[in-house]
């Protein structure tokens, strides 16, 4: 099933932030139906830095490809401004495409761009943004979904992140992105405005400025497609901190070892016994028999 045919599910599709392809195939075997490859994710963990717009387009894809050829749920990728103007927009997509991803979300922040929940962000204008959407419509080679986003709201109000967002949707895009809404009320509206004309992302970031609901709730009041794209590194790093806080204090992990796979544990989630088998079916048969 596409992405585009889970979209018009019953239910909204919840994509968890995944940055690498562990935590990709974890997603995956937890059961979602897609995967957030989080640019605030990808610059905690390739870079140990903020979400500020250090992230360059080949780090990106370098991390679809990598994903992609570990899991088989449709990747969403936050591609940020699309690194540049409407030629970087177009090069992009199409790198992103062979790459692996389903779905490839571009906004209208200006260089360097910097977390949508982030205070001192600009914005390019409308016109241009309305180039750069046209131009990722236009570059797709296959079904791949353009999510369009605004940061209008802290920038420039509501009401004109609402007009952004129907010139985006008028450009071509196929998922409307509103970032930042500072309350339910906020969210209603959107939905009312764009609900019943195009799919609509919900970003949940825990200690944002959006009211964090559930997907059903979400899914009531019209979105579509409800991203996490911070929560896992977040989880992990807090897990990965209390873990060593432990072995410091301690010298050695054993009062941990309840909170962590073990080897085999972890192995089993990578696959081992199904790595090996595949290296046997490969082998040479005389060392086979040997052993």
């Amino acid at each position: 099933m596409t992405l585009k045919e889970r979209l018009a599910g019953p239910r909204p599709v919840v994509a968890p932030g995944v940055f690498d392809p562990l935590s990709a195939l974890l997603a995956e075997q937890a059961g979602f139906d897609a995967a957030y490859l989080s640019g605030a994710s990808v610059s905690y963990t390739r870079l140990g830095r903020p979400d500020v717009g250090l992230v360059s387009a080949a780090e990106v894809v370098d991390t679809v490809a990598r994903v992609a050829d570990r899991v088989g749920i449709p990747l969403i990728v936050d591609a940020d401004t699309g690194f540049g103007n409407a030629l970087n927009v177009i090069h992009t997509v199409r790198a992103l495409e062979r790459a692996g991803a389903a779905a490839i979300q571009i906004e209208d922040q200006q260089l360097p761009k910097r977390c949508g929940h982030l205070r001192g962000k600009t914005l390019v204008s409308i016109d241009e943004m309305v180039g750069k959407v046209a131009a990722a419509v236009d570059a797709r080679a296959g079904n791949t979904l353009i999510v369009a986003r605004t940061d209008a709201i802290a920038v420039e109000g509501f009401e004109e992140a609402l007009r952004r967002a129907e010139a985006y949707l008028q450009a071509g895009a196929d998922v409307l992105f509103v970032e930042a809404p500072r309350s339910l009320d906020e969210m209603r509206t959107i939905a009312a405005t764009f609900g019943e004309r195009v799919p609509l992302l919900a970003n949940m970031v825990e200690g944002g400025r959006t009211p964090v609901s559930s997907a059903d709730d979400l899914g009531r009041l019209g979105f579509r497609l409800v991203i996490t794209p911070g929560s896992l590194a977040r989880a992990m790093a807090f897990a990965g901190a209390a873990m060593l806080d432990e072995l410091k204090r301690t010298g050695a992990t054993a009062g941990y070892q309840d909170r962590m796979f073990d080897f085999d544990q972890l192995n089993a989630r990578l696959g081992l016994k199904e790595a090996l088998a595949t290296g046997d079916a490969y082998a040479d048969p005389a060392k086979k028999a040997a052993e």
